[in-house]
């Protein structure tokens, strides 16, 4: 494994890459309403990347493995969809679906990743508390993240936190991010505390918490990209770039 250190120069790069990324999320996010299609809201973020100076992270990456590259700018996965779901011009979001919305940003060559899961108009009291503790899971899990602890002190405090009242997905986990999309270290959002990747001050990685309505088992689809619950419950999905720091973390995906 082979951690990567960013430079001050680096971090200042990615941290203005986050504000856009954080502007551009937050902007799409206020777009969700009964009747839009999710292609829609793919190339109205793809539109505001190019216009606050980056570049769609998403957009033609082909992660190893893939048979193909993603067709899109942004990842928006509805109600049982956990991550990675293709924008579609028929897809249409409904009163009381969840959507989660991931998107990534180049700027100036470097990398940053955020997620969040909104509410498709009135949803139900269980859908929003998923919502609501998914993204309760993703601060708890930054505040562990500080420098000295580990890898697996952010998955501990993750895992301890949701208390088997979800399922938490394993497969997939949050990652080192910023000369590239995915880099090491890989972030399980369970673990044993102190154990694992040390984390060490100029680190930036992102944390994204997958919580499931039910089981932790989760089912690919055959468009080579969509990951769905296996059972057919909901999931939500949060998700910060950070620098680790001597203390508390920064989040870098703010605006």
């Amino acid at each position: 494994m082979s951690v990567i250190i960013k430079t001050k120069k680096e971090i200042d790069i990615i941290r203005e890459g986050g504000k856009i990324l954080a502007l551009v999320l937050a902007k799409t996010a206020q777009k969700v309403k009964p009747g839009i299609s999710t292609f829609e809201l793919d190339k109205y973020a793809h539109d505001l990347i190019k216009e606050e100076g980056g570049e769609p992270a998403f957009l033609n990456y082909k992660p190893e493995g893939a048979s193909h590259a993603f067709p899109a700018s942004i990842c928006i996965s509805v109600n049982n969809e956990i991550v990675h779901g293709i924008p579609n011009k028929n897809r249409i979001l409904k009163e009381g679906d969840i959507v989660s919305l991931d998107l990534g940003v180049k700027y100036k060559g470097l990398f940053t990743d955020h997620a969040v899961t909104v509410p498709v108009g009135k949803i139900s009291k269980k859908d929003q508390q998923l919502i609501n503790d998914t993204k309760k899971a993703l601060e708890i899990g930054i505040w562990a993240a500080k420098g000295g602890e580990t890898v697996g002190d952010i998955g501990h405090a993750i895992e301890s936190f949701v208390n088997r009242k979800y399922g938490i997905v394993r497969e997939l986990s949050g990652h080192g991010v910023g000369k590239k999309i995915h880099e090491d270290p890989f972030i399980p959002n369970y673990g044993k505390a102190h154990k694992g990747q040390k984390l060490i001050p100029g680190m930036i990685v992102a944390i994204e918490p997958m919580l499931n309505i039910g089981r932790d088992d989760i089912v690919s689809m055959d468009d080579g990209y969509t990951i769905k619950t296996a059972d057919g419950s909901r999931s939500a999905h949060f998700e910060h770039t950070i620098l680790i720091t001597e203390g508390d973390a920064e989040i870098l995906t703010l605006i």
